[in-house]
């Protein structure tokens, strides 16, 4: 995989990865790692969101009323 970041960004990782001692590799990486999980949070909620719309909708209409 080939991967072009901007000369700005490039810099900025630079100074992360010599404060925390890693690899530029390990840093993307683990940066990736938290796209993947905060997209599969994201879906979580919204699977949860649609369950109770779907399963409480007298619920959430009585609450309105209320």
């Amino acid at each position: 995989m080939y991967l072009q970041i901007p000369e700005d960004l490039d810099l900025r990782l630079d100074r992360i990865v010599v404060a925390s001692h890693v690899s530029k590799h390990a840093l993307l990486l683990e940066g990736a790692q938290l796209v993947v999980a905060r997209h599969d949070r994201q879906r979580e909620i919204a699977e949860g969101m649609s369950f109770v719309a779907s399963h409480d909708a007298a619920l959430l209409t009585s609450l309105e009323d209320a």
